[in-house]
């Protein structure tokens, strides 16, 4: 008997148009969404901890009460130092803005010098405003700060993921008799977020550290606060150290004028492209598997979908969809391999490092 199906180009059609309105009723629903990603995500990251513990037979509230305590720790801390850095940033804006004013009018006098002091240039210059540039810094930490201004809701989600967490694990062991695609598929999914956000975190620490010593040489304000940031937008991809680059740049360029600023971004580029683009690589391998265009694609999406937060968790979101519609169908290797890039092996699973594994 001859299986009638529908054609192939009405269900990729079909699949997008599912797809966007998705992505739509999850971006109607981000403000509770994410959160909920969020301490998915940060549970998957503290496992290993509840794992170590478990085997060394402690106590099930310690197993619950130790891992959530470290992602407590660490998400007040954060809130503490970019609320701090937030309000200075505020106090310096007004006396920056005479240094701003002054720098405009001496590139109007430097235009006009050249032939260029038309009319049309002078008011292009002047239409500059020293608040809103400083204000780009305050938008950084604003967003920043709005990603975790829903603490309450992530504690409470982090305290009930990690209660379950020890049940779903049993559950997904059993499944694995049943649906062993889906078992394996999920357990991929933990393995590789995992390795992602250990490996970014001790690159951005690193990345982090060089670049607070770089700009306290350097002579530019608020050295630690940029830092965090450095190592806060390591976890966004491809242009994550871009972000982190722009406050104390502009910061450099009002405090000692155009050749601090250029020492700042040839600091930032020596240290985070190194690190990120030539070292940081080696030790995640193919451990994420997604490729390059993947990656960016997933930083714009889930951007748009969820904000801030989207582009700091893109690379585990992605991972996640990853998992639930792709590596768990059998029939999946060449869309896994369309987003990996990497063919199939001979198995019919597409080729990864043996981080994936």
């Amino acid at each position: 008997m001859i299986q009638q199906g529908f054609p192939r180009a009405l269900v990729v059609l079909l699949g997008s148009a599912a797809a966007v309105v998705t992505l739509a009723g999850m971006q109607a629903v981000g403000s509770i969404l994410g959160p909920v990603l969020l301490a998915l995500t940060l549970v998957i990251a503290v496992s290993p901890l509840r794992g170590w513990l478990a085997r060394h037979r402690a106590p099930v509230w310690v197993q619950v009460a130790v891992p959530l305590a470290v992602v407590l720790i660490v998400l007040l801390g954060m809130v503490a130092i970019l609320s701090f850095a937030a309000a200075q940033v505020a106090i310096l804006a007004p006396t920056y803005a005479t240094q701003f004013n002054a720098m405009v009018a001496d590139l109007q006098r430097w235009a006009a010098g050249l032939g260029y002091g038309s009319e049309q240039l002078n008011k292009a210059l002047a239409s500059f405003d020293a608040g809103k540039v400083i204000g780009l810094a305050q938008s950084v930490l604003s967003s920043l700060l709005g990603v975790l201004s829903s603490l309450f809701l992530i504690v409470v989600l982090l305290l009930a993921m990690s209660l379950d967490a020890p049940v779903f694990a049993r559950i997904v062991d059993a499944a694995a008799v049943e649906r062993p695609a889906m078992a394996r598929a999920l357990m991929t999914f933990t393995d590789k977020t995992r390795r992602y956000l250990i490996v970014s975190t001790v690159f951005g620490l690193i990345c982090s550290v060089l670049d607070i010593a770089a700009l306290y040489v350097l002579g530019v304000p608020l050295p630690l606060l940029w830092g965090v940031l450095a190592l806060i937008t390591n976890y966004i991809p491809n242009i994550g150290f871009i972000l982190g680059l722009i406050p104390p740049a502009l910061l450099g360029l009002l405090e000692g004028g155009p050749k601090t600023m250029l020492f700042v971004i040839a600091a930032y580029l020596a240290i985070n492209v190194v690190i990120q683009s030539f070292i940081q690589p080696k030790f995640l391998g193919d451990a994420v598997g997604l490729s390059t265009t993947a990656t960016f694609l997933s930083l714009i999406i889930w951007a748009w979908v969820l904000g801030p937060l989207g582009a700091l968790l893109a690379i585990p979101l992605s991972l996640l969809v990853r998992a639930l519609l792709i590596d768990s169908d059998p029939a999946g290797a060449w869309a896994a391999a369309l987003i990996s890039g990497r063919l199939p092996d001979r198995g019919g699973t597409p080729a990864e490092g043996k981080g994936a594994e």
